[in-house]
């Protein structure tokens, strides 16, 4: 018998284990009251297993696409691509298209762990033969019609990338384990020159949530990185945690990092808000405390920040399993901005401030959810759209993109977002293998193409925004640099190189990774 099948019994069994007690409890409660700034937080239902749905990836006929309201054209932007998980726009409109699989081998401390991986590779259709992933294609729109002209394979061999960022003539790629710094000038086709090693990221051989996502401030003088928990909550124990569930800052001109904000479980989606120059974020939060809890958010991420991970969750919700407990911690949890309801999975952020959709999306956040597979009924499968004013979200989310779930089948999964050269949004679907292209029906473009890394902040809308809660953060949590003003960089190779071997440069962050940094929940503070 094949290991698939055997595997599919086993999900079988779990359906039947948990029983009709749970799924009726999800199937009684309103998800879309944890959508808003001040979600229903059930009480917690944990179980021996958890509750599953997995929908079975079938992928797009040609003719198909996602469904969009009236206004917006949803069209094929690229095709048979392999596991697209961000897009990213650059100055002259060139789109770079980071396709990305996680690394293998990770440990697993509990069966229950072995079960998940193999429904994860079922949700994101990886049950098959696989094409070659983790690398970097660009993507060119030459007479900014909406249609690709030219399509370029940038970089190859990548150790699982997920965010980049560009900015003066210097390609920066956030792997599973580093963030990489290439030099590249625009319209460039390849990068044959290899990297340096900006600086090392937490990694294996754990490296339970391995995407991380890069962002540049408005100032072209930081980079932020998301790193995501190596747990669902602590099971591998508080030491794999160093470093984890947290938001970096990362000098690009010397690569010193430190904590900027943390108790963010699994951060994904950073982005700067142009009306006030804040960071943002959508998190993934906790599972196995049933099916309605706990709503992953979209929030700002505030310098020297507590988020709530492990210990809480939503402020002052506290989580039983966690110890020793912390409540001097819960009592410094910052609450989340904005519930986005119970594992939906976000994972995209982007501001449509820049677009040129209708004015009905004119000042917002567009929000990619993955879609969930520990509960009983499907949430999330869709792209959302928060409103915002004055540099806040100002009402319910709405739905914009959806028709990735059909049934119990899964047509595809969205994942980052982004606006394109004309202003339009693009969607990376990681199991469609795909990015859409969502535009304006009438045929607006912007006047010229605004890269992803071009903030321009509203200052006087940055000024007029005040923040509402005061947290007094301990100051230990978040406040450490790596160890040094300048992080020891890798050897630079010479240009005649290749950049198809960077495990082996990347790879000695075992030696040369900063200092664990004195960060909740990694330390006492």
């Amino acid at each position: 018998m094949k290991k698939s099948q055997i595997l599919g019994g086993s999900v079988l069994t779990l359906f039947v284990v948990v029983g009709p007690a749970a799924y009726a409890e999800s199937g009684r409660f309103d998800v879309s009251k944890q959508i808003g700034p001040n979600p229903i937080l059930p009480d917690p239902a944990p179980s021996l297993l958890p509750q599953l749905k997995v929908a079975k990836v079938v992928g797009w006929q040609d003719g198909e696409a996602p469904a969009a309201p009236n206004g917006l054209t949803v069209t094929a932007y690229a095709k048979d691509l392999a596991n697209p998980r961000t897009v990213h726009t650059l100055p002259n409109g060139d789109v770079l298209v980071i396709q990305s699989r996680g690394p293998s081998g990770e440990t697993t401390s509990r069966p229950k762990d072995f079960i998940r991986g193999w429904i994860m590779s079922m949700a994101h259709g990886n049950m098959g033969e696989q094409k070659e992933s983790n690398i970097i294609t660009l993507l060119r729109d030459t007479n900014r019609d909406g249609t690709v002209d030219e399509k370029h394979e940038l970089l190859t061999k990548l150790d699982s990338p997920f965010g980049v960022a560009w900015i003066d003539d210097t390609l920066y790629v956030a792997s599973t384990s580093a963030i990489l710094a290439y030099p590249y000038k625009l319209g460039q086709n390849e990068i044959t020159t290899r990297p340096k090693v900006l600086t090392p990221l937490p990694g294996g051989p754990i490296n339970h949530h391995w995407t991380k996502d890069l962002a540049l401030s408005p100032d072209g003088k930081l980079l932020y990185v998301s790193v995501g928990s190596n747990s669902n909550i602590v099971e591998n124990g508080l030491e794999a945690e160093k470093g984890r569930a947290a938001i970096w800052q990362v000098d690009r001109q010397t690569g010193a990092a430190r904590v900027f904000a943390s108790g963010l479980r699994n951060p994904n989606g950073l982005a700067f808000n142009p009306e006030t120059g804040m960071l943002w974020t959508v998190v993934n939060e906790r599972d196995e405390l049933g099916p309605n809890l706990v709503p992953d958010y979209m929030t700002s991420v505030r310098e020297g920040g507590f988020y709530g991970w492990p210990w809480s969750y939503y402020g002052n919700h506290v989580d039983a399993r966690v110890h020793p407990q912390r409540p001097d911690l819960v009592e410094r949890a910052i609450p989340p901005d904005y519930g986005l309801s119970s594992h939906v999975a976000a994972l995209g952020l982007t501001f449509s401030m820049n677009s040129a959709l209708p004015t009905a999306y004119a000042n917002g956040a567009f929000v990619g959810e993955h879609g969930s597979w520990n509960r009983d009924s499907f949430n999330g499968y869709k792209v959302v759209y928060v409103p915002f004013e004055h540099g806040k979200p100002s009402g319910k989310a709405q739905d914009v993109v959806t028709g990735f779930i059909q049934g119990d089948q899964a047509k595809g999964r969205p994942v980052g977002l982004g606006i394109d050269g004309t202003g339009a949004l693009l969607i990376a679907d990681d199991a469609g293998n795909m990015v859409w292209r969502v535009a304006s029906s009438d045929g607006k473009v912007t006047p010229q193409p605004i890269g992803t890394d071009q903030v321009l902040v509203n200052t006087q809308a940055s000024t007029d925004t005040k923040v509402d809660r005061t947290i007094d953060v301990d100051p230990g949590i978040g406040e450490d640099t790596t160890g040094s003003t300048a992080q020891p960089r890798a050897p630079t190779a010479s240009n005649n190189e290749h950049p198809t071997d960077l495990k082996s440069d990347a790879g000695q962050s075992d030696r040369s990774a900063p200092s664990q940094m004195q960060v909740a929940p990694a330390a006492d503070p």
